[in-house]
This record gives structure tokens, C-alpha cells and sequence, in this order.
């Protein structure tokens, strides 16, 4: 297929704010590219390219700008080779060689086509197909149940894939996609409550569960192999020795485990979440020690639990796991969970975590099954922008630009980030450091006193509420928002939305 098909394609589904609308479109699109295309496109369209980032900056694609091409000759094919080969050219000279490769390519673009090419090596490509309209879009194109459709992308964790085989297989080739011991799955997410109370009335008798300040982690076991693998599905099994062991510890042969990771202080107490960060960004142990606690067993032994109770799941776990197993209680009553909550906070954690007793494990939902409590409010925002500081902080970068989740493009561009605020309070010195290094890598265009940045990186904000603001786009600014942390185990589409920030107008 015609690289410009697919760009006109992008650009009709940014241009709508109908679901329905982008699901046809896209359906039709996928229904005319060739098999072995499939994957390839739709990892563009959801921003997810089949190579990941290439090494190409903005200035790389600036200088690589050529006047466009008349006709297009360029092809679907064409552009994943490119991206092969840039991300092949390594070494001696692959500065020049990456240049050649890239001006090469811009030079076969049309116009609309270096827009597409510059989004996708930049990771900033917006066309509003989200993973959820894109799955109804394969769907469709395939003329398979949703439900199976989606099932399949989240158990193999390959929306790419998942395509390709909804597409071109049969309908029970694509129910047979389950759990692959080995093979990450997209972690069930949970929903935000303001008490313990509130998340018990949404959820009925539950597992409250304390809420641990660590790093989210899936481990997988067959025989003696172990792997372990982040909330963004990236292996990190060779920089957690001390996971492993505890694992290939276990009484059982193979399994797969959804839990948390974090360092511990001499008292047991849990020390920074930085701390524990920092040994995701190593390749080599550092001294600080990760404990593992698990809150979920998905397969044990032969067996999927996916579809089974979390009653039935938290039995096996603590018969295989009790003294790894995050700490909670089972109940109906609010009292209790109050109690839980407060024996979490006293213990440094973060809060709780209500789990609906009954409830499935829905690989890569967000539901009312699962609902967070935490006492302070915090909401993963995408930074837009970053200013350059005065006084003490002139020559480092400051004060932030937070962007919203904008799904639908409800205030703007669908799968976009609406503003709505920014802050330079809690951000230490070492902060200050990194992301005055860490923007200007990522910068995407500048003014007099700010950087402009690729919207890919996620801060943990803690606010006192919101209010009403004509400021910004969704009408709402934030209220005494400061730095918790950076998050660099979570992606931008994993941000908090406008929707969820104007839901605290009424709460």
C-alpha cells in the first residue's frame, strides 16, 4: 500500500471526534493492506512503531526537511525499512549515515507524508486512534466479536499481532490466544476513589489491600526460568537477582504473578520510590535491596485463573506465597476498611487498594473492580513544556507545563493533552539537573524562556483539588500542584484524563 493512504487515513480520524467515524475508517483501511503491512500500520497508529525509538531528534528531522515530493512512490514497506535501517546504523559515521538515510527518505515524502514520518520518529503522532478504537476498528475489518478481539491483544500484549491474526486467521484461532507462561500481559489498572468507604460501595465485599509506594511488576515462571517484566511490559529480570531467587523459591513449577516491588528502610519501613526506580535505570545490582510482595496469581501450575474469583486467586497465592503476599483484609464493612487504610498509612504506604471479591482479572482494564484510595490527591500528568528557571534556578529548567489525557478530544485533539497548569514546586536539585538535561533531548521547539517537548514523559502531581479556570482549553487549572515524582515506569497514554481532573468540580 501507498504510504499516502495510510497518512490520509490518520489524518480523517484526527479530523472527527466521532468514534464511529474512526472506527470505519480505519476498518476500511485495514481491510486493503496486505497481510504482512498489519502490524506495521498499526503500531504507527497507536504510536508504538515495531522498532520503538529509532535515536532520530528533533534537529535530525529538521535538518533532514527537503522540499516534498510531487507524486508519492513511497510505501508502507518503504517506511518500515527506513526505520530498520536507522535504527541499524550504529558505530563510526552513523551520525552521517543516519542523516543520509533520513534525507533520503524526506525527500520521497509528499508533504503530508513528512508530517506523518516526522510524528512517527518523534513519537508524537496524534490521529486519535487510541487502542480502544483501533481494536474496534480490527474487529470489524475481521468480522470477529470485539470481546474476542480485545481478549486476544491484551493476553499476548500485540495489538499488532492480534490484528494480523483477526484479520487473516479463523475465529477459533483467535479464542485461542490465552496466557503464555513467558509472555507479559497488560496489567489490570484501577479506578480512584476518595475513601475507603466510597470504594467499598462500588465495590461490595472486597480484598483492601495496602497500597504500596513501590514499582509495579509481573513475574513469570517456567521450571527454573523466571522473568520479570515492568507495568509498561519491558524485561527487567536481569536487574532484580534478588526477585528471581525468592521466586525460584516458590513450591510450584510454572506461574504468573502481578505485584510490587520496593526498597525497604532497616525498620521495614519502605524507603523513597526514586530508590526503587533506580535500579530500572541500571544495568548492573546496585546495594539498595527490592523485596517483592504479590497481590495476584494469573497461572499456576497448568492453570489459568483469569476467569476465576480473586477469592479463589488470593487462596492459591497465600498457599504458595504467604509470606511475599501484600497485606489486607476481606470485608463488607466499611469500619474494617477504614482500619486497613489507616494501618497502611501508618506503615508509610501510599493507602489501599479495594478489590471486589468476586471479581476477574480484566488484563489491561480500568474498572470499578479495582478502586485506589490514597489520602493525598495525586494524578499522573504528561509534561507539554518546561520553562527556564531565575534566581538560583536561572540555567536550569523549572516550572512545568501539565497536560491531561484527552481521549475523544473533547477540548482538542483526540489523543491529545490538554493543559492545565504548571509548577516548579518539589522538584529537588537533582530534579532540576535531570530534566534540564532530559527536555532539551526530548525538545521539540523552543521560545525565549521555555523548551517545548515531546509529550512523552509522566510526573506524578499531588494537588489540593481543582478549580474552575478559562485559562485552559478543559476549564479547569490545577489547585497548589507540586512534583511527587517522575514516573518513568508508565506511559503518556497511561496519564490521568481532563475527564477524571473536571470529575473533582463535583466531588
Amino acid at each position: 500500500m501507498l504510504l499516502l493512504e495510510l497518512v490520509k487515513t490518520a489524518e480523517a480520524v484526527t479530523s472527527t471526534r466521532s468514534r464511529l467515524a474512526k472506527v470505519d475508517a480505519l476498518a476500511q483501511l485495514l481491510g486493503r493492506l496486505e497481510p504482512e503491512e498489519i502490524p506495521t500500520a498499526v503500531g504507527w497508529l497507536v504510536a508504538k512503531p515495531r522498532q520503538g525509538r529509532v535515536g532520530v531528534g528533533w534537529s535530525a528531522v529538521a535538518a533532514a526537511r527537503e522540499d516534498p515530493a510531487v507524486e508519492p512512490t513511497l510505501t508502507v514497506a518503504d517506511l518500515d525499512a527506513a526505520l530498520d535501517l536507522l535504527l541499524a546504523t550504529a558505530g563510526t559515521g552513523s551520525g552521517a549515515g543516519r542523516a543520509a538515510t533520513l534525507r533520503k527518505l524526506m525527500a520521497a515524502a509528499t508533504a503530508p507524508e513528512q508530517s506523518f514520518i516526522a510524528g512517527v520518529l518523534l513519537g508524537e503522532l496524534r490521529t486519535g486512534a487510541l487502542e480502544g478504537v483501533l481494536t474496534d476498528a480490527v474487529a470489524r475489518a475481521a468480522g470477529k466479536p470485539v470481546a474476542a478481539v480485545r481478549r486476544a491483544a491484551m493476553l499476548s500484549g500485540d495489538l499488532g499481532g492480534t490484528a494480523l491474526l483477526a484479520i487473516t486467521g479463523t475465529e477459533a484461532e483467535l479464542d485461542a490466544v490465552g496466557l503464555v507462561v513467558g509472555r507479559p500481559v497488560q496489567p489490570m489498572l484501577a479506578a480512584t476513589a476518595g475513601s475507603p468507604s466510597a470504594a467499598l460501595e462500588a465495590t461490595g465485599e472486597a480484598s483492601v489491600e495496602y497500597k504500596l509506594d513501590g514499582a509495579r511488576i509481573q513475574v513469570h515462571r517456567a521450571g527454573d526460568n523466571v522473568s520479570i517484566f515492568t507495568r509498561n511490559l519491558a524485561d527487567v529480570t536481569h536487574r532484580l537477582p534478588e526477585v528471581v531467587e525468592v521466586v525460584r523459591g516458590l513450591p510450584l513449577r510454572d506461574v504468573i504473578l502481578d505485584g510490587e516491588t520496593l526498597a525497604l528502610d532497616e525498620e521495614g519501613g519502605p524507603r523513597p520510590f526514586q530508590e526503587t526506580m533506580a535500579r530500572f535505570g541500571a544495568d548492573a545490582a546496585r546495594e539498595t535491596v527490592l523485596h517483592p510482595w504479590f497481590f495476584d496469581v494469573l497461572h499456576l501450575d497448568g492453570r489459568d485463573l483469569l476467569d476465576e474469583p480473586l477469592s479463589a486467586r488470593i487462596t492459591e497465592l497465600e498457599r504458595i506465597a504467604p509470606e511475599h503476599r501484600i497485606p489486607g483484609e476481606v470485608t463488607a464493612d466499611p469500619t474494617v476498611a477504614e482500619r486497613v487504610s489507616q494501618d497502611a498509612l501508618a506503615a508509610g504506604h501510599e493507602g489501599v487498594v479495594v478489590k471486589a471479591i468476586d471479581s476477574t482479572y480484566a488484563a489491561g482494564r480500568r474498572g470499578s473492580n479495582w478502586v485506589k484510595v490514597k489520602p493525598v490527591l495525586t494524578y499522573d500528568l504528561v509534561v507539554l513544556a518546561c520553562e527556564w528557571g531565575s534566581g538560583r534556578r536561572t540555567g536550569m529548567l523549572s516550572n512545568l507545563h501539565l497536560g491531561a489525557l484527552d481521549p475523544d478530544g473533547e477540548f482538542g485533539e483526540p489523543g491529545g493533552y490538554v493543559m492545565v497548569g504548571k509548577t516548579f514546586k518539589g522538584l529537588t536539585d537533582e530534579l532540576l539537573r535531570w530534566q534540564t538535561e532530559r527536555f532539551q533531548e526530548l525538545e521539540v521547539r523552543r521560545t525565549a524562556g521555555a523548551v517545548w517537548v515531546q509529550p512523552v514523559t509522566v510526573v506524578e502531581i499531588a494537588i489540593d483539588g481543582v478549580q474552575q479556570s478559562p485559562r485552559y482549553p478543559g476549564g479547569i487549572a490545577l489547585r497548589f500542584a507540586r512534583v511527587k515524582r517522575y514516573r518513568d515506569d508508565k506511559a503518556p497514554a497511561e496519564a490521568d484524563t481532563i475527564q477524571t481532573l473536571r470529575g473533582l468540580l463535583r466531588s
